[in-house]
């Protein structure tokens, strides 16, 4: 809502799988009182922009105008349903993997891509957790070694490294850790920085 505050005039649009639809519905009411004191209160606000237009999603392209294409695909997140995106652009094609394990077929997503930004955890550190964290963890999320495996063939102009779970270890022993087995230009991702 803080975009429409800040004078957006369009409803937002958001596109995630099954049950945005209801997410969405239950954001808008939880915050109820908030929109009619803006539209009818003395906080003046236009009466569009507070307004979501949600889109659930299947695998496949799900956005496209004059300057890029956005095609969804499956992540494998545990019983949730999770998707990660590959865009193109007139210049590049740029893949964020979303919250994911390993699974089949993501290097020949990930083929010919400029960028893949990927969420990733120190393996190493992983080890000196308690073992219901191990477990959850190596089921629903991706090491360094994992990473350096399904990067490896698909040879991405550079592999950024978000949603870091280090467990205890420094950023530059992660990025040793996915070095170890990747030969690609690999950093760890910061917010703002242009790659």
């Amino acid at each position: 809502l803080t975009p429409w505050v800040l004078g957006r005039r369009e409803p937002l649009e958001v596109y995630g799988p099954v049950g945005l639809l209801k997410m969405t519905a239950h954001v808008i009411e939880a915050y109820a009182a908030d929109i009619r004191e803006r539209l009818e209160g003395l906080e003046p606000a236009n009466n569009q922009g507070y307004k979501v237009t949600a889109k659930e999603i299947v695998p496949g392209i799900v956005y496209q105008d004059g300057n890029v294409k956005v095609e969804a695909f499956e992540a494998q997140h545990g019983s949730w349903a999770a998707y990660g995106y590959k865009f193109y652009t007139p210049d590049r094609v740029i893949v964020i993997s979303g919250d994911t394990a390993p699974r089949d077929g993501l290097a020949d997503v990930y083929r010919g891509c400029d960028v893949v930004i990927h969420e990733v955890y120190s393996w190493v550190g992983l080890e000196r957790r308690a073992k219901k964290w191990r477990d959850y963890h190596s089921s629903v999320h991706t090491s360094s070694r994992e990473l350096a495996k399904i990067v490896s063939p698909a040879n991405p102009g550079i592999l950024v490294l978000y949603h870091q779970l280090f467990n205890g270890v420094s950023e530059d022993e992660l990025l040793r850790e996915v070095k170890e087995s990747y030969a690609g230009e690999v950093v760890s991702g910061r917010d703002l920085e242009v790659y």
